[in-house]
């Protein structure tokens, strides 16, 4: 895989249950981390990666992430009339001119592999990239899509992001096996989808960064669906390490899981605290808000 990915795929076609009833209307893919929405953190990290092509697989139901990367032409004609030019850059910005989003619909919710399936006409037969926008990553220097493309691009293998997560937690997540790593990469030798913490086969588990060959559209096809008709991405990627080298990625950076309430307010609380003007105004009111909670110190 010496190509360097220049498409990224977004499963954006979940309904969010978790954050009802505010995802009655709002994906949940824009619910805000301070000024941006998740979606806007995913695609800014695929933009530095190189990626020149996003590709949103939603529903027909979400027009809410098309609207928010179309034009806003009332609201610019607004702000450039009232001289509002810095929030008139930040709203033509979203997107450069150099990228281009292109919106497929998954007509059933018949699973990630299935929905990494619909965007096979537009990525053709050439190495790509897939982003879970809930799992944002923070992390001060590249990105941790930027890191992996480097890494895929200097040893011809996919790779697959993990992170170490407490054994209880394995039933979570997808879990892999690893031969010996060098460096931040160790060549997976087995994927389970959600392993019991008895039987799991190491304490890696799967974050929601991938960079892949071409050839796990033919896998996803021949892929047996299971429970619920759904087609597992797990699946095609244990059929995929079998003929081809698929390396477990360590990234530098901190993941949150913004698919849970908690993981939500840890990313705000972060982002808010790294922010160049809000930081001291954000440590000041936590600190007043733990003095009014009746905690003094923190251990």
């Amino acid at each position: 895989m010496s190509q360097r990915i220049r498409k990224a795929v977004f499963p954006v076609a979940g309904l969010g249950t978790r954050f009802l009833p505010a995802t009655k209307t709002v994906p949940k893919e824009m619910l805000p981390i301070i000024d941006k929405p998740l979606i806007q953190y995913a695609v800014d990290e695929a933009v530095e990666a190189g990626c020149d092509t996003l590709i949103f697989v939603t529903n027909r139901y979400k027009h809410a992430v098309a609207d928010y990367f179309d034009k806003a032409y009332e609201l610019e004609q607004k702000l450039e009339r009232a001289g509002k030019t810095e929030q008139l850059e930040l709203v033509r910005n979203v997107l450069p001119s150099h990228v281009r989003a292109v919106f497929v619909t998954q007509a059933e919710a018949l699973g990630l592999g299935h929905a990494v399936l619909c965007a096979k006409p537009i990525i053709g037969d050439e190495p790509f990239a897939v982003l879970l926008p809930d799992d944002l990553i923070w992390n001060r220097g590249p990105g941790a899509l930027a890191q992996m493309a480097d890494a895929a691009q200097a040893s011809g293998a996919s790779q697959i992001a993990v992170q170490d997560v407490p054994r209880e937690q394995t039933g979570s997540y997808g879990i892999v096996a690893t031969e010996t790593f060098s460096g931040r990469e160790g060549r997976i030798s087995a994927i389970v989808e959600k392993p019991a913490p008895e039987i799991a086969p190491s304490n890696l588990a799967v974050v929601g960064r991938y960079v892949l060959s071409p050839r796990i559209f033919d896998l996803l096809e021949s892929t047996t669906p299971g429970a619920g008709g759904e087609i597992q991405l797990t699946d095609a990627i244990a059929a995929l390490l079998v003929e081809h080298p698929v390396h477990a990625y360590r990234f530098r950076g901190t993941r949150f899981d913004c698919g849970t309430h908690i993981g939500l307010i840890e990313a705000t609380i972060r982002y808010a605290l790294d922010h160049e003007k809000l930081s001291d105004a954000a440590q000041q009111l936590m600190q007043n808000a733990l003095k009014e909670l009746g905690v003094t110190e923190l251990e």
